[in-house]
């Protein structure tokens, strides 16, 4: 059975959305939302893995945290792996788990893909999918098991609203989101019995370093223009920031969420509901 909201020890009083003594690894945590959640995942006392490829950014990010925390803020440690492959990822997450527990696990890590079915070569469809798909398979297999023997834990996986809805240009990103979308709910529904929850949080375009990179490259003079078209493409009239993200990863991950599985959260600044 999934456990409730834990009690407080202390005047029958507690404090909300707090991991003290939980343990997160969050994938592709060097930049953007990744960072973002591992930051916020740290000030809220949880023990932190951050797992990213690039392994000098995953140590500066953590030391960047560690360094902006208070005495609050929880342990911060550094690993480079290729989530995408599946031996390096065994061999990164079995001595990982060897030292620590694994409370929590975030599938942040991911790639954009552009492009239409007829115009997205193999290698890029294999490309996204091997990073966005394979990724979330890979790690999710390294840490079921011991979620399992110690009693539960939570997995939250990166959506997006690609997932679930027609975006142009965006074959093979939809095709994998959809993927972990379908993901998600299985995960949730195998392990609901051994106190797993498995949610995804379906963002639509949030304000990172990718979309600058991305307009610079594409857009080179008319940054500022374009950055208002995409922004106005969510009916609220911006992005979302990656904080914004991060809160809402740490309500599904807290125990105030215990009641939450096999949901999907759009954080969408009203485009399903209010596009168009």
């Amino acid at each position: 059975m999934t456990p409730g909201p834990a009690a407080n020890t202390e005047l029958g009083l507690r404090s909300k959305f707090r991991l003290d003594g939980r343990s997160a690894i969050i994938t592709g945590g060097a930049s953007g939302i990744g960072y973002a959640i591992a930051a916020e995942f740290s000030r809220a006392g949880a023990t932190v893995h951050i797992v990213d490829r690039d392994g000098e950014a995953a140590s500066a990010a953590a030391d960047s945290i560690a360094a902006a925390n208070t005495s609050a803020g929880g342990p911060i440690y550094a690993y480079a792996c290729d989530v995408s492959d599946s031996a390096e990822v065994d061999s990164v997450f079995s001595a990982l788990i060897a030292q620590h527990r694994v409370d929590v696990l975030v599938n942040n890590a991911g790639i954009a893909g552009i492009g239409r079915v007829d115009n997205t070569s193999a290698e890029d469809f294999d490309r996204v999918f091997n990073v966005n798909v394979k990724s979330v398979f890979h790690c999710t297999r390294a840490c079921i098991a011991p979620m399992v023997e110690q009693g539960g834990g939570v997995i939250l996986n990166l959506a997006s609203i690609a997932a679930s809805s027609g975006l142009a240009d965006r074959f093979s990103y939809s095709m994998s989101k959809g993927a972990v979308l379908a993901m998600t709910y299985s995960i949730a529904r195998d392990f609901i019995g051994q106190g797993i929850r498995c949610n995804a949080i379906s963002p639509a375009r949030v304000h990172t370093g990718f979309v600058d990179n991305y307009l610079q490259k594409n857009y080179a003079g008319k940054e500022a223009e374009m950055f208002e078209k995409l922004s106005a493409a969510q009916p609220i009239g911006r992005m979302a920031e990656p904080q914004e993200v991060a809160n809402l990863a740490l309500y599904l991950c807290s125990d105030e969420a215990a009641f939450v599985t096999g949901a999907d959260y759009p954080l969408d600044g009203g485009f399903f509901k209010l596009h168009g």
